[in-house]
């Protein structure tokens, strides 16, 4: 049936309905309630007896028509306009306005050419699609359970600063962003032993921001630029937008980036920057030994590369103290430290911030052209939140509840998986990264998950080549729903459960192909 046609059939149903709704006093006059005349107007719309911009009858002639009081009609028509089906315009009427209804069904069944970038990135919109849909445990997602954290507090925190705050006080939020808040995030790099500069740091529009107007200030397109592999997949759609081109250097999913394939890559290739995840690597969560931190900065001072440091979960740490950033280490301002508030307080509030170094001023300018800055209201409740203390309480229980979920579902994975798979063991952050090593491509495995309302992160998110097909990405952090349904009681364990028994019955059906 075609959109027209249907609309139609709808048409007619809604008439069927009108006539059903009057009513027949005993002296034979017809009652008709203001929602009966609404659905009227809506049919006789649905039907294109009166199209987009249209007078439909006044008051008067409705009145008349309907046999039913002005204010009746009055009433409908104030309905209506509430709805979106008409517009009042003084002095002249009520006019339809432009409706679903008013496109022919060729407009409506013509979808958009996407580009060949989107294409390429469409598993990506896949997966973010799917967590993002309700999933029961959306263990592909790329943001922590939002239970974790400290909403009320930051509740408060934007209530008070909306009462207090004035309209002269948002201009001060422009680039670099709201004083305040960076000196805030100032102190904590001093207590970490790390001198950096007010002036230096810029609040962004979450990480993502940060990495982008970092990398955007010191690349041309064109330009190679150093990654890891497997790669946040927010790194390789950054580089396909500024059209620049990847160097791959492997991360082992214990030790972090391999240096000496680094220092490879330097020598053999002519590389504009480097960007890298010094602690909690996503996917893998892997970090860089603290041992060959100083000498990575020093080796890329050596050639005179910059280096994007992405550490959005470095306060995720499971040890005693906090991995020191390569931050710390750098002497000639070529390491740019980008952070965010969103891992691990404010997710929903998109504030990050990138400590730019000699490069800071290229990336304020940059980002007065395009986002030009980050909400008022959102850097000014953080920034009162951690004005009031409890910032490190919450991030310290934050932390015991990771490593409390990180233990349970790595242990349920290595009961309920194949022996030959492999399981990384990360000491902070809140992903897993789980390799098969049986050749299977778990896109195949995220579809047959889809109906189960469980999702993953397909090892294919992470690479331009099929190298991890085989791996996927888990997030530890997620909490089980409250009922899956009405006999089954929900838990974390139910859901890998289902996702050991779907690639099982996968694993059976390629053995029964291959043979």
């Amino acid at each position: 049936m075609t959109s027209q046609s249907s609309g139609i059939a709808q048409g007619k149903a809604n008439t069927a309905r009108y006539y059903r709704a009057v009513v027949v006093t005993g002296s034979g006059m017809v009652q008709v309630r203001y929602q009966d005349i609404a659905v009227w107007v809506k049919t006789q719309i649905d039907q294109r007896v009166w199209q987009a911009g249209e007078r439909i009858p006044s008051v008067r002639e409705m009145s008349r028509l309907q046999h039913v009081s002005p204010m009746t009609v009055m009433r409908a028509y104030e309905q209506l306009e509430a709805d979106g089906w008409v517009e009042a315009r003084p002095r002249a009427g009520y006019f339809v306005r432009p409706h679903y209804n008013q496109l022919s069904s060729d407009s409506l069944a013509r979808p958009q050419a996407d580009s060949h970038w989107l294409q390429a990135h469409q598993d990506v919109f896949d997966v973010i699609s799917a967590s993002k849909s309700g999933s029961c445990f959306p263990f592909g997602s790329a943001f922590p359970d939002p239970t974790l954290f400290p909403m009320q507090a930051l509740g408060r925190a934007m209530a008070r600063v909306l009462r207090k705050s004035s309209h002269p006080d948002y201009l001060t939020m422009l680039p670099p962003g709201d004083e305040g808040l960076r000196r805030m995030i100032a102190q904590r790099y001093l207590r970490q032993g790390i001198k950096v500069a007010m002036d230096e740091i810029i609040i962004t529009n979450g990480a993502i921001e940060a990495l982008s107007l970092s990398l955007a200030a010191l690349t041309q397109p064109g330009d190679k630029v150093i990654i890891e592999a497997p790669a946040f997949y927010g790194v390789l759609q950054t580089l396909e937008r500024l059209q620049l081109e990847p160097v791959p250097v492997p991360v082992d999913p214990e030790t972090g980036v391999n240096i000496n394939a680094l220092e490879s890559a330097l020598s053999t290739h002519h590389v504009a920057a480097c960007w890298l995840m010094s602690n909690f690597h996503n996917p893998t969560g892997a970090s860089i030994p603290e041992k060959d931190r100083p000498a990575l900065v020093s080796l890329l001072a050596r050639h005179q590369v910059p280096l994007i440091e992405d550490d959005v979960y470095g306060e995720l740490f499971f040890s005693e103290s906090r991995p020191m950033p390569l931050k710390c280490y750098d002497s000639q301002g070529l390491v740019l430290h980008c952070g965010s508030f969103s891992k691990q307080l404010a997710p929903g509030f998109r504030v990050g911030w990138v400590a730019a170094g000699c490069y800071a001023t290229q990336i304020e300018k940059r980002q007065y052209v395009s986002s030009l800055s980050v909400g008022a209201p959102n850097q000014l409740a953080i920034a009162h939140y951690l004005q009031q203390g409890g910032y490190d309480a919450h991030l310290r229980r934050l932390r015991t509840a990771l490593l409390q979920r990180k233990h349970a579902v790595r242990d349920s994975l290595r009961h309920i998986l194949p022996t030959s798979a492999s399981i990384t063991d990360p000491q902070g952050g809140y992903f897993l990264w789980v390799a098969l090593n049986n050749g299977m491509d778990t896109r195949q495995l995220f579809r047959e998950l889809l109906p189960y309302g469980i999702t993953l992160a397909p090892g294919a998110l992470f690479a331009t080549d099929d190298r991890f097909n085989d791996c996927f990405r888990l997030n530890f952090s997620i909490s089980a729903p409250e009922t899956v349904d009405a006999d089954t009681p929900a838990s974390v364990d139910s859901g890998l459960t289902q996702i050991a028994t779907v690639l099982s019955s996968l694993s059976i059906a390629d053995t029964v192909t291959a043979k």
